[in-house]
């Protein structure tokens, strides 16, 4: 598996799994678990997860499937911004470390910005990273003005990703985050980085078309849509992608994507169809 170096030195994959909806239904449980090992098995080794997915239950499934294969595991979790106060966020990774039955976490992340000062937060994290528990830590759906506020005060300096909503249908952050982010060689973690057909109005003629032309360059390199739009992110520098999937033909298809060669003329294509920004825009949040 391909990796991108964080600030810290550490390596970090660049394809991964999310676990977004997990751990809500015990009767899914064992297909989520099983989703997520088939994933590590195949090389997506980095698992991304929230203290705020299924209020927990997300972790718990990961600690199953982690459990006799930590070290091979890149894992992520996230804290709410209400539990981020300095002695918060430190209460909160416990009990993340505790559903995920590990005692360290590669990389913590604040889930979003909320009333509490970011000093504390970075405070808290500071502590985290000095005990061990946590060996990274992070900002996700910070738009460049929060990454600014952040990297100002102490301890901003050790930020080592954003996790934002980045894909061909949400492309604003190309126009300021993202050449920011480059520049101090922040990576992107692109979550979301396949849109879901459900929130496209296909009735809009714009849509139809962007999908018709997505369809068009999976026929010619013999892959699907998905895939597609996959490669488009894992091709460029700087960016992680941690696509979601429960269906075993659905994690073999992202993990296939890493094998796709697009050509610059595909590239073209992509952004005739997918405009880039042409403006500052509201960071997108899901």
């Amino acid at each position: 598996m391909q990796t991108l170096q964080l600030p810290s030195k550490r390596e970090i994959p660049i394809l991964g799994q999310g676990t977004w909806r997990m751990g809500e239904k015990a009767s899914q449980k064992q297909a989520e678990i099983n989703a997520l090992r088939l994933g590590i098995d195949l090389g997506m080794t980095l698992i991304d997860t929230a203290e705020m997915y299924g209020e927990g239950g997300a972790e718990k499934v990961v600690a199953e499937v982690i459990s006799g294969r930590r070290e091979e595991v890149f894992l992520v979790s996230k804290v709410y911004p209400f539990n981020a106060s300095y002695q918060g966020v430190i209460a909160a990774c416990d009990r993340s470390l505790s559903r995920l039955k590990t005692n360290y976490l590669d990389l913590y992340l604040l889930h979003w910005r909320g009333g509490i000062p970011l000093s504390e937060t970075l405070e808290g994290l500071q502590y985290l990273k000095q005990a061990g528990k946590i060996l990274d830590y992070g900002v996700s759906n910070f738009d460049v003005d929060d990454m600014e506020e952040a990297i100002s005060l102490p301890g901003g300096d050790g930020i080592a990703t954003n996790q934002v909503l980045y894909n061909l249908m949400r492309r604003g952050i190309e126009w300021d985050l993202l050449p920011w982010c480059k520049q101090r060689n922040i990576p992107i973690m692109a979550y979301f980085p396949v849109e879901q057909r459900a929130f496209i109005n296909h009735s809009h003629l714009k849509a139809i078309t962007q999908c018709l032309s997505e369809a068009e360059i999976a026929l010619r390199h013999n892959a699907t849509s998905t895939q597609i739009a996959l490669n488009w992110l894992l091709r460029q520098n700087n960016i992680i992608s941690i696509p979601k999937a429960t269906n075993p033909n659905h994690i073999r298809e992202n993990r296939a994507a890493l094998d796709i060669n697009l050509t610059e003329e595909d590239i073209k294509e992509i952004d005739r169809a997918f405009k880039p920004p042409s403006r500052k825009m509201s960071l997108a949040i899901r």
